[in-house]
């Protein structure tokens, strides 16, 4: 069986940090307040980390350049060894004040490099916020 990787965004404010429904206990997270929030502009309030506007003003935030660099660089060698051990679940959730902007951005970049470096693992990406309607600040 695959090695199959849940990737979350959440908000710490409204639902808090991800439950893992595996019954492993947890995995990585990653906070990404740290990074400048999108959502403190008004053109960017009602969209997401997966629109356009915030998508290209995230990409330009050195910070969060940084921050996506450093967290490949400990995913990555994990997952490699999950592999080679014949894991069969790993939990990576990203989380910001809302779940909105920051840490859906994250969640969909990091979905992007696992299944470009990993080719044969599963990902499901699951933004907690937006589908329990709570997407908007």
């Amino acid at each position: 069986m695959p090695l199959k990787i849940n990737l979350h965004s959440f908000s710490y404010k409204k639902c808090g940090i991800p439950i893992d429904t595996t019954g492993n206990g947890g995995g990585f997270i990653f906070d990404c307040r740290f990074i400048y929030n999108p959502g403190r502009m008004e053109e960017f309030k009602q969209l997401t980390g997966r629109d356009k506007g915030v998508t290209e003003f995230l990409d330009y935030q050195i910070e969060m350049q940084k921050f996506l660099s450093n967290v490949y660089e400990i995913i990555d060698p994990a997952i490699e060894n999950y592999l080679e051990r014949d894991f069969q679940n790993l939990m990576i959730s990203f989380g910001c004040t809302g779940g909105q902007h920051r840490s859906v951005y994250s969640a969909e970049k990091t979905k992007e490099h696992i299944e470009t470096k990993f080719a044969n693992v599963i990902v499901e990406l699951h933004h907690n916020q937006i589908e329990k309607g709570l997407n908007i600040i």
